[in-house]
């Protein structure tokens, strides 16, 4: 088990903490701390603060991701998926989404917007070496099998 630490920003004290929907939900859904409502058309992104920040351990990493539902019924998701918070960052959370469907959406403050997974990061090395194994695949890339 890691702990991370959470802090509210000031002004945000009704804004609801990232938390889990269910028992054995993997992410903490976010809200939206929105000084007001905001009407995001289509085709538009906006950069939406949740009213808080973290400091987790260096072995985790947090991904922001869309919720299936606004998702699903309305075309809202996230850009830059899974969007990537460092260890080392310490500024307020906040959540790219664009709206990817026909009609305006509206955000409003304390909505429900996107949910936080937390990741281990494993300790990498990279070797650099002059040549790399052979496998079957090779260099085969997009498309290389030829399915769709």
């Amino acid at each position: 088990m890691f702990n991370v630490q959470i802090q509210r920003l000031a002004g945000n004290e009704d804004i609801s903490l990232p938390q889990k929907m269910s028992e054995w939900a993997s992410g903490f859904d976010l809200y939206a701390a929105t000084s007001e409502s905001v009407i995001l058309n289509p085709g538009e992104r906006r950069l939406i603060p949740t009213g808080f920040a973290i400091s987790m351990p260096q072995e985790l990493e947090a991904q922001i991701r869309p919720r299936s539902g606004l998702a699903y019924k309305y075309g809202i998701t996230c850009l830059n998926t899974p969007g990537t918070i460092d260890a080392d960052y310490r500024g307020e959370v906040k959540v790219l989404l664009i709206n990817l469907g026909q009609e305006p959406f509206v955000i409003n403050r304390n909505e429900r917007i996107a949910q936080l997974v937390f990741q281990q990061v494993p300790v990498i090395r990279l070797v650099q070496v002059d040549e790399l194994s052979d496998t079957a695949r090779g260099a085969g890339g997009f498309g290389h099998t030829g399915q769709s």
